[in-house]
């Protein structure tokens, strides 16, 4: 089975860092492993289209960029896209929605073997056996080693809905959760502060978040569109950041760059040689 660097910096106590994509296009996971920066990519499958052959092309460049794969699973489909994605060499999963101890149990159960193997600090579950790339497809099915990968699976949670901060001491005591993320829009939503999300008590529940789960020797990973904005995290004693999407990267670059053309075409401004030069392609 192949290593889980995820679970072994999470066992170790090292910081992680990984990004977002939503695009399917696995040459994108390879320019992410390239600049040797992340541990992870996370596929943000709750938003994005995807099939089967999707998972398994993306559990491919994973392991080709030697990173972790996460998959962020819709509510309504925690046991299929969980199997599944584990089966295509994903290795840890974040579920949305969380609004109870039975959601939050759910997740686990997703994830983990149906097998009194299964250790008892990361929950038992109900996954069986199967013939997928996660075991080399007919290579490692069934044995001990099978369920010692499920075992080692990372289970991250989204805290983002008001019953799930109301009971989040309980939430966060099921066995098995090891990352827990706070879901701003969608908290603020919830308590009919739509968008607020600076508000001060949408930053409340974020504070109570990080801090119940600091207590409970979880790990709280935070989400961040760029470095500027992990300052204050880290001095709450975050280690653990997911920075930036593909979407939001190429949209605010064409952006920016389409205002810049635009306007050097609706003057007449000379082009310099170091504005040409600064354009040229990169290569």
């Amino acid at each position: 089975m192949r290593r889980n660097i995820l679970r072994e910096k999470l066992s170790a106590g090292l910081p992680t860092v990984g990004t977002h994509i939503l695009s399917t296009w696995a040459t994108v996971v390879e320019l992410a492993g390239q600049s040797g920066q992340y541990d992870y990519v996370e596929f943000t499958g709750e938003y994005a289209p995807f099939t089967m052959h999707d998972l398994d092309n993306l559990g491919r460049a994973f392991e080709l960029a030697n990173m972790g794969g996460m998959l962020k699973i819709e509510q309504t489909q925690y046991t299929h896209q969980a199997m599944r994605a584990i089966g295509s060499g994903f290795q840890s999963v974040l579920f949305a929605d969380i609004r109870s101890v039975e959601d939050a149990t759910a997740a686990v159960d997703a994830v983990r073997a149906e097998t009194t193997m299964a250790s008892g600090a990361r929950g038992r579950g109900r996954m069986g056996v199967g013939m997928r790339r996660d075991v080399g497809t007919i290579l490692e099915g069934g044995k001990p080693s099978y369920v010692e990968a499920l075992n080692d699976v990372v289970i991250a949670i989204m805290i983002e809905k008001k019953s799930c901060v109301d009971d989040l001491d309980a939430i966060l005591s099921v066995p098995g959760i090891d990352m827990v993320q706070f879901g701003p829009s969608d908290y603020s939503m919830s308590i009919g502060k739509t968008g607020q999300t600076t508000d001060p008590e949408v930053v409340a529940a974020e504070r109570k978040t990080i801090e119940t789960a600091l207590a409970k020797g979880l790990h709280p990973r935070v989400e961040i569109g760029d470095a500027s904005q992990a300052a204050r995290y880290i001095e709450m004693g975050v280690k653990h950041f997911c920075v930036g999407w593909d979407v939001s990267i190429l949209a605010n670059y064409w952006t920016a760059q389409g205002a810049i053309m635009r306007d050097m075409l609706s003057t007449d401004a000379p082009v310099t040689t170091a504005t040409a030069a600064s354009s040229a392609r990169p290569y």
